[in-house]
């Protein structure tokens, strides 16, 4: 079901979800403050009920409505980058529910930078919790098909056209006296050095729980494989010979045509690949392969260090 912006606040309201676009990807949004509405978010997903939620809020002053121990990094943090792709791990603080923080005594805040979601946010008037809408560990959506493609009539969908971003957004962990990213995202990690004055470590495992740090995530029913330019390519034709493959790559080649392999463009920058990945993987899924094959540049400065980060994770062994 397609909503109306006036529709998806009465359902919010009512403590019922909604997926929105933001950005980066689609949000499965609900009431911050109620256990019940949360609680809906988790069995949708099938998401375990330790991992913390995202809470998205309308303007950067609302941050102290939903914390509390405010740091100056956080300060500089929000005041440089919000709205846009980055969440700020702080004291958990206001009205929340204990759920949606996982029982934990930190939140994850950020402001999106969409027209749509704003003025969702900023009609319902309250925080909302969302984690990306899609099933748990599975390709996060960029476009409202995904989300009905996920979850059909079971999920009621605010549409706001495809995502400009494409990854979800960085997440700094501002609870401590030294920040540190603990998930690469839209915002890079250049960025955000410059924005502070000094160098900040990427932690990919912390104390400080979040979303997207399970080895395995991101990924789509085919197996992934990741390789460096050309050798996707051979790598491609050596799986096809026994397999259904598809290569993910910045330009179509002509290495492997006629070798059974299927070929999805991705775009030729890190701009576009970030807005692309998502959408690619879950095509090559569409056409039924086996097993994608993705074409890195392997760079890991700007976007690169967040697309390496979801690669890592898309290929990684699962459970």
């Amino acid at each position: 079901m397609t909503l109306t912006l006036e529709a998806a606040v009465a359902l919010l309201r009512r403590g019922e979800v909604v997926a929105f676009p933001t950005e980066t990807v689609y949000g499965l949004g609900a009431d911050a403050r109620r256990s019940d509405a949360v609680a809906r978010i988790y069995a949708l997903k099938g998401r375990p009920a330790d991992h913390p939620l995202i809470v998205h809020v309308a303007l950067r002053e609302a941050l102290a409505d939903v914390a509390t121990e405010v740091n100056e990094a956080a300060h500089r943090l929000g005041s440089a980058f919000w709205p846009g792709p980055l969440t700020l791990v702080v004291a958990r603080g206001g009205d929340l529910c204990a759920e949606v923080t996982g029982g934990r005594s930190t939140v994850a805040v950020r402001v999106p930078d969409h027209p749509l979601a704003l003025a969702l946010l900023g009609a319902f008037g309250g925080p909302v919790a969302a984690p990306s809408a899609n099933r748990f560990g599975a390709v996060s959506p960029t476009a409202a098909e995904h989300v009905r493609a996920d979850f059909g009539d079971a999920v009621a969908v605010l549409d706001g056209g495809p995502c400009v971003v494409g990854l979800e957004s960085t997440i700094v962990d501002c609870s401590g006296p030294s920040p540190a990213i603990l998930r690469p995202g839209g915002v890079t990690r250049e960025a955000i050095e410059a924005c502070l004055g000094h160098a900040v470590p990427v932690l990919l495992t912390s104390a400080v729980r979040v979303s997207g740090q399970l080895e395995s995530h991101y990924a789509p029913h085919a197996e992934v494989h990741v390789a460096r330019g050309d050798a996707a390519d051979a790598l491609a034709r050596t799986l096809a010979a026994h397999r259904r493959v598809a290569v993910l790559a910045p330009v179509l080649s002509d290495a492997a045509r006629g070798d059974g392999v299927l070929h999805v463009f991705l775009g030729s920058t890190a701009e576009a690949q970030a807005r692309e990945l998502y959408s690619a993987l879950r095509r090559a899924d569409a056409l039924g392969v086996d097993a994608i094959v993705v074409a890195s540049a392997g760079s890991v400065e700007g976007l690169g260090l967040a697309l390496a980060d979801r690669l890592s994770k898309a290929s990684a062994p699962r459970s």
